[in-house]
């Protein structure tokens, strides 16, 4: 399948030789290879690795069956690395780094811990299906300690379909690939878009609120209590000491 690995001087035009010289050396694992790194480094697009394996099962280079199951074991190997690294920093050192970061807290980090013990199965799930959170959703499943072999069969079933998905493009399409490639595109430049408009509305409320947090006045039976108090250690004092020798005040 040499003729399809024209590289076009780009970084895609790169990777797309590399992918196919490694199927060319060592089959279908080369896909499966690329997939793993395509985990760990989400600019890596799938959505060019996985139809080029699928137009070279097309071509007689192996099976569809080699390039669905090579493909899916890259899959776990990135994922379980990266739920090593995950739990290998665990919930106490991220609440200690949020303590120091601006508009986050350790609340924050208990919270969205909280939340992953309720709905992670689905997010490990759904993430499969998302440009970017496909590799990154593993990260807080390691963080949460979701157990291995939930996260495993999880990722392994959305990662089973995603890429016969586009195994299929790939193997149906032929050297048309680049339209499936192009879609993508425009779907992974709208989850960032719309992750970074998330992030900055939660930095705007969050920062609105601190400030709103620092003008509040002190609530008035806070300053009523306080100033018995100190009312109250002064008659201690005064106590303590006694009276005052007559004759010592001039």
């Amino acid at each position: 399948m040499r003729h399809a690995a024209a590289n076009d001087g780009s970084w895609l035009g790169w990777l797309i030789d590399t992918v196919v010289r490694l199927m060319d050396v060592i089959g279908p694992a080369g896909a499966g290879v690329a997939i793993a790194l395509e985990n760990l480094f989400p600019p890596l697009p799938s959505e060019a690795i996985l139809p080029m394996a699928g137009l070279a099962a097309h071509q007689g280079a192996f099976a569809l069956w080699e390039a669905v199951t090579w493909t899916t074991l890259g899959s776990l190997a990135g994922a379980f690395a990266l739920y090593g690294l995950g739990a290998a920093f665990g919930v106490s050192r991220l609440r200690r780094v949020a303590d120091r970061l601006p508009l986050v807290s350790a609340a924050d980090v208990d919270r969205t811990v909280a939340w992953f013990e309720r709905h992670g199965g689905k997010a490990v799930f759904f993430g499969r299906f998302v440009p970017v959170f496909r590799s990154l959703i593993s990260l807080p499943a390691g963080v949460a300690r979701m157990p291995l072999w939930h996260f495993g069969l999880l990722t392994a079933i959305g990662s089973l379909l995603w890429n016969t998905l586009f195994i299929l493009c790939g193997w149906f399409l032929g050297t048309g690939w680049h339209i499936v490639e192009q879609y993508v595109d425009v779907a992974q430049n709208v989850v960032i878009a719309a992750v970074g408009l998330v992030l900055t509305m939660f930095a705007v409320v969050r920062a609105r609120s601190l400030r709103a947090a620092r003008r509040e006045p002190e609530p008035r039976e806070l300053r009523r209590g306080r100033t018995a108090a100190g009312a109250d250690a002064d008659q201690d004092a005064e106590a303590s000491t006694g009276p005052l020798p007559a004759g010592s005040a001039r």
